[in-house]
């Protein structure tokens, strides 16, 4: 029932915050942006009313099987080191360089740190990947973001 609670506080939170927004008639488009939070906050209420039933008519979930993990191993600190090294540089570096440059280094970077040393495809992979997203974002939905160099030529 804890996690019952949980959602209908998520979700009278959502709902709460959504219908309060201050969101000019003139400012929005045919959706508005108070459209997805409501959503999502009524479905956190439906969730926890069905869970909730769920749970007092005598409805237990599975017992954990668990992942196919060695607990008896050492984590993998080097990957998230390099993980997070990958993604703080990008973020240092998005203003300066612009986000098709580093993005590129973002994917590139978390791909090496997960382990592909493919140095003849992945530098152009991650650029492509980048490229596409930032068309994606930038242009197709709105979302201004940093060009740098490259802002001009894309």
């Amino acid at each position: 029932m804890g996690v019952c609670a949980l959602l209908l506080a998520l979700g009278v939170l959502v709902l709460t915050d959504a219908l309060t927004m201050d969101v000019d008639i003139t400012q929005r488009g045919p959706v508005g942006p108070k459209t997805v939070p409501v959503v999502v906050g009524v479905g956190l209420l439906l969730v926890a009313a069905l869970l909730a039933v769920d749970v007092l008519r005598g409805g237990r979930g599975q017992a954990e099987t668990g992942e196919d993990v060695d607990l008896t191993e050492p984590a993998d600190w080097r990957t998230v080191l390099l993980l997070s090294g990958v993604f703080l540089g990008s973020a240092v570096l998005i203003e300066p360089l612009g986000f098709p440059a580093a993005g590129a280094l973002l994917f590139w970077g978390a791909a090496f740190a997960l382990g592909s040393r493919r140095v003849d495809r992945d530098p152009l992979i991650a650029a492509v990947l980048s490229l596409a997203t930032y068309a994606l974002f930038d242009k197709l939905l709105g979302v201004p973001l940093p060009g740098g160099p490259l802002m001009g030529v894309l």
